[in-house]
């Protein structure tokens, strides 16, 4: 008797669920665990710390088309494999690294490993759920997504108070090792070999484009958007752009598939998930800031106050996209980002005097929305795709994200510290009270939130515009 060596959907949803975890759980830990990154190395949150959390974003957007496109070329399990080592090895760089500098190189290989992860998971669990349940799929995908989220700050800002923040990295050795063996034992071997060359010239080009452009303004405000390095900069990303898109038109296998933005349904459900990251990340980057320079609120209790965010998500997520699988995703996903813009303008007005009851339900309120939105969103996506371009569709999905997250940390902090909320912030920390500084940093954090609030507006438009779906049963 043969026995199929094919895993049950279930335990590539584990599997994938260990990956996922440790790259959420990484992130939300980074943002809470921040101040103190930037206390011991002596450097304002505002200015050098901010590039531990951008680098290891800019990174992943500049290789996830990449990866996607080589995961349809060999196989995602060697893909998927690789990533847990290069994470892992990564994270135990950031542990030792003895200066800032080095730390943010150590996010970079970090990020490497995250962008493998990432650019195959959606198109691994496509593969082993049916069509009709690719919804509820996504769904406990962003339930997992939630988890690694809500543990983060709990455990950063724990670890942040009673330990050294290098134990934040440390965290994730044991989980890539385990995830490692878990993949090499029970995931059959799906490697691919294709004929066609592959887009080396296209990969570099897209890496320029994508990483100096997101570099480029995540250091326009800091730097000056007229000077030289950031104009030179600017002009290498927008050449690269420029020379990627004449090499797409001409190479037999692109590295972007430009036949997928034909299909409305992926043009404008990718639009939407652009918008909601740019929107929803700013408050991962501008909540702790608030609760601990502002309130003065220990890192461990900072944690705790942002765990409802995802804890929501991770109820509203998996109920979302089992609704979607039954009704689509249209009025869903423009729902959840109409309540999600609801949700930040109630963020913006949190001050110096909000009780922490309002910093949670607020929070709600916004979790709420992007709940409602992530699941169906992301079933649109990768159900729009055919079978054999899943996996640039996932590398898609998650370079959105990605640059979603990237320019939101970049835009928020730019509002933030033009209007003098960085600067009062640092004050703060010497003159805790004092009215004019606080009176200042909730300017900046108002403008800021409200800023966010927008481009949820813009993504209820572009939820709007991708028109009735086909569900496949």
């Amino acid at each position: 008797m043969t026995v199929s060596r094919t895993p049950s959907k279930w335990t590539v949803l584990a599997i994938v669920g260990v990956g996922v975890f440790m790259c959420t759980l990484d992130t939300s830990i980074v943002n809470v665990s921040l101040p103190a990154i930037a206390h011991y190395f002596g450097v304002p949150v505002g200015a050098e710390a901010e590039w531990v959390i951008i680098a290891y974003l800019v990174i992943i957007a500049s290789t996830l088309l990449t990866i996607g496109r080589l995961s349809d070329r060999v196989g995602r399990k060697p893909i998927w494999l690789a990533g847990l080592f290069v994470f892992t090895f990564g994270s135990a760089l950031c542990g030792v690294t003895p200066s800032l500098p080095l730390l943010i190189g150590a996010r970079i290989v970090q990020g490497i490993g995250a962008a493998m992860l990432m650019a195959v998971s959606p198109a691994m669990l496509v593969a082993a759920f049916p069509p009709s349940e690719r919804g509820r799929a996504l769904g406990l995908n962003s339930m997992v997504v939630a988890f690694g989220i809500t543990a983060g700050p709990t455990l950063g800002g724990a670890i942040a108070q009673h330990a050294s923040w290098r134990w934040i990295f440390y965290l994730n050795v044991p989980i890539g090792i385990a995830g490692a063996i878990a993949t090499s034992i029970l995931l059959p071997s799906d490697s691919r070999r294709e004929r066609r060359a592959f887009d080396v010239l296209g990969a570099l080009l897209l890496g320029v484009a994508l990483g100096g452009a997101a570099t480029t303004l995540s250091i326009g405000n800091e730097a000056g958007w007229v000077t030289p390095p950031v104009l030179a900069l600017g002009s290498v990303a927008l050449v690269a752009l420029v020379l990627f898109l004449l090499q797409e038109r001409r190479h037999e296998l692109p590295l972007l598939d430009h036949s997928l933005f034909k299909n409305r349904l992926f043009a404008w459900a990718t639009a939407s998930l652009v918008l909601s990251f740019l929107a929803s990340f700013a408050t991962a980057f501008l909540l702790p800031v608030y609760l601990v320079q502002l309130r003065g609120f220990s890192l461990e209790k900072t944690g705790l106050l942002l765990t409802p965010f995802p804890l929501t998500i991770a109820v509203v997520a998996p109920i979302s996209g089992h609704v979607a699988d039954r009704i689509g995703t249209r009025w869903l996903a423009a729902s959840g980002m109409a309540v999600m813009c609801v949700g930040l303008v109630l963020l913006a007005g949190l001050d110096a005097r909000s009780s922490t009851t309002e910093v949670i339900w607020r929070q709600l309120v916004g979790a709420l929305g992007l709940g409602l939105f992530s699941s169906p969103n992301n079933s649109a996506i990768m159900g729009a795709a055919p079978r054999d371009r899943q996996g640039v569709a996932a590398g898609m999905l998650a370079t959105g994200r990605t640059m979603g997250q990237s320019l939101s940390v970049a835009i928020a902090g730019a509002v933030f510290g033009s209007l003098g909320g960085a600067a009062a912030g640092r004050a703060l920390a010497h003159s805790p009270g004092d009215p004019r500084l606080a009176a200042t940093f909730t300017r900046g954090y108002h403008y800021a939130l409200v800023t966010a609030a927008a481009i949820a507006a813009a993504g209820v438009f572009t939820s709007l515009m991708r028109g009735r779906e086909h569900r496949e049963v």
